[in-house]
């Protein structure tokens, strides 16, 4: 009798060969990805309150895509991190996909969570002005 093949077997199977292929900092950066994307996933978005201001962190001479992530998401708690996946997830896949560098992920990530945080100002005053 045959068996068909559940998808997420599949899938894994995939990932699998995928992972064998690569050199030992990208399988890395993809673990990172993984958890990032696991981490996401399970935060529920925070309800909307006043905005405060941002409290930026330093950012490190030697910072990681991931890292600039977590220290941009304690920067600006307030943001609905699911509103964000989609972005931030295209910026981490050119980082670890196509090559682009680190920096210049981090800067547009600086820029992307900036650009979330007026847009939830707005939106906040545009709920509170009614």
């Amino acid at each position: 009798m045959m068996t068909s093949k559940t998808p997420e077997l599949s899938i894994k199977r995939r990932l699998i060969n995928c992972l064998a292929q690569l050199s030992a900092a990208d399988r890395d950066a993809l673990l990172a990805f993984a958890e990032f994307l696991v981490q996401r996933r399970t935060i529920e978005a925070p309800p909307m309150v006043s905005p405060d201001a941002p409290v930026p962190l330093p950012r490190p001479t030697q910072e990681t895509v991931i890292g600039a992530i977590k220290r941009l998401s304690q920067t600006y708690p307030m943001l609905d991190r699911t509103a964000l996946l989609n972005e931030t997830s295209t910026l981490m896949s050119a980082h670890v996909i196509q090559g682009r560098t680190a920096e210049s992920v981090i800067d547009a990530l600086e820029t992307l969570f900036a650009q979330q945080y007026q847009t939830y100002c707005a939106r906040y005053t545009e709920a509170t002005d009614h």
